[in-house]
């Protein structure tokens, strides 16, 4: 299998459980892995033979900052079943979410969350 990989998205959105986080919002970085036949776009150097990364850019752009949800996991979830289903030649998607800012009361780089389709 070939990928595609979309790494380190930077949106900012209103997720979370806390008030806070959705009132304040914060920082999500997002990767995605697609998992496809690239061999015909490697051969023929046409877009219409591949997946296009820049609009699935702006799909998850959209998701993250117009929807929103209690659960980094739910947000993964949406990105990974909206793209596969929206894009054909997609056999697998995993779509990650690190929120840097989480409100826990300790010391940590990142939560991170990770779902594949």
């Amino acid at each position: 299998m070939d990928y595609i990989r979309l790494k380190n998205m930077v949106f900012y959105g209103y997720h979370g459980v806390a008030e806070s986080e959705k009132i304040l919002g914060a920082r999500f970085e997002v990767d995605i892995i697609i998992g496809c036949d690239l061999k015909k776009a490697s051969e023929t150097d046409h877009l219409k033979d591949t997946i296009n990364y820049e609009a699935i850019y702006h799909d998850i752009e959209h998701i993250i900052t117009k929807k929103k949800k209690h659960l980094i996991e739910s947000l993964a979830g949406i990105i990974g079943k909206t793209i596969k289903d929206k894009y054909d030649g997609i056999k697998t998607i995993t779509t990650v979410i690190r929120k840097p800012s989480v409100p826990i009361k300790g010391i940590l780089d990142t939560v991170e969350v990770e779902i594949t389709y």
